[in-house]
């Protein structure tokens, strides 16, 4: 016995080694990031821009592969069935990771048993979009007349399930009002609908309906933040517009890899992406786009993960939204 608890030892040593031992060196090859998202989008962007930097930090080429659509199924599980060898990750949003376990009833993916949350690369918060001349200059006006009138009161999101649908139901959850959910195929479509008045309101970002924003067309009401945000401090939270007291609504994007990565060349990966978004070109082109540098350690994240998920849940489940 004492012979096999010493071989099993030995065992684990060696592979504790030979872990340390590839983190020093990886990576020797080019390495392949995944993303859920099309060419150009705001997280497309944004991954490119930390992509070069990792690239430029390890010597090595880092090549973001597109692959869009089937509510990132496609992106998924290309990566899912790739080897658990560092040198293929995914970039996924919290729709993906915390809201489609309560979404799916037939989920094709399991996250914590598949993948290995790497860290967070970024995080924004959610204006509540009105039209440039609103009848409603607080949150707590258009809660009053969704209140007055049940189910009369709409509010758009680009897809069943986004966070702008999700934050939507939270928003009717907390302030205990029935309001009618209408969902676009882009947002473009959107926010021009806002715009138009064809809708009352919608969940938007600063960088998605900001050049309607700007334009006059459409007014940001309210930000889902706990605080004000620095590029918008005439802009009141949801609590501070007349909403629910703890109300919040956050996006967020992060890296992981398929499921059995080495744990070195995992805390490496998390370490590196932290350091560079802390490079002051990034923070800078994180500005412009209104995102928010995240970077979480690894236990930190599988925690964030799990309690977003729990909490997406239970309003999903409450609410009976389902898409399939």
């Amino acid at each position: 016995m004492r012979k096999q608890i010493l071989v099993a030892l030995l065992g684990a040593t060696l592979m504790a080694i030979a872990s340390i031992g590839h983190a020093q060196t990886y990576p020797t090859r080019p390495v392949r990031i995944v993303t859920t998202f099309p060419v150009g989008a705001g997280p497309d962007v944004a991954l490119r821009l930390v992509a070069d930097k990792l690239a430029q930090k390890w010597g090595q080429p880092v090549m973001v592969e597109n692959k869009p659509g089937g509510n990132g199924f496609i992106a998924v599980d290309a990566v899912k069935r790739s080897p658990a060898d560092g040198y293929t990750l995914i970039q996924m949003d919290n729709s993906q990771t915390s809201a489609h376990p309560s979404l799916f009833k037939h989920l094709p993916y399991d996250l914590m048993r598949d993948f290995e949350p790497l860290t967070p690369m970024l995080r924004n918060y959610f204006f509540m979009v009105v039209p440039g001349d609103s009848p409603y200059k607080t949150t707590g006006d258009l809660l009053a007349a969704a209140r007055a009138q049940p189910g009369a009161i709409t509010y758009g999101s680009w897809f069943v399930g986004s966070p702008g649908h999700i934050g939507g139901a939270m928003l009717e959850d907390g302030a205990g009002v029935k309001m009618m959910h209408v969902p676009y195929k882009d947002m473009g479509q959107l926010y021009a609908a806002v715009a138009n008045k064809e809708l009352a309101w919608a969940f938007g970002s600063g960088g998605s309906a900001g050049p309607l924003q700007r334009a006059g067309k459409v007014r940001f009401m309210s930000v889902s933040a706990p605080s004000r945000l620095a590029g918008f401090p005439d802009v009141p939270t949801v609590r501070e517009s007349g909403g629910p007291p703890d109300f919040e609504l956050v996006a967020s994007v992060g890296l992981l890899a398929p499921k059995g990565i080495p744990a070195a060349i995992a805390d490496k990966v998390s370490t590196d992406v932290a350091e560079v978004l802390r490079d002051p070109d990034v923070l800078q082109r994180y500005e412009g786009m209104f995102y928010e540098p995240y970077a979480l350690s690894r236990p930190q994240y599988v925690n964030a993960l799990t309690e977003e998920t729990h909490r997406f849940g239970q309003v999903l489940k409450k609410l009976n939204i389902t898409l399939d």
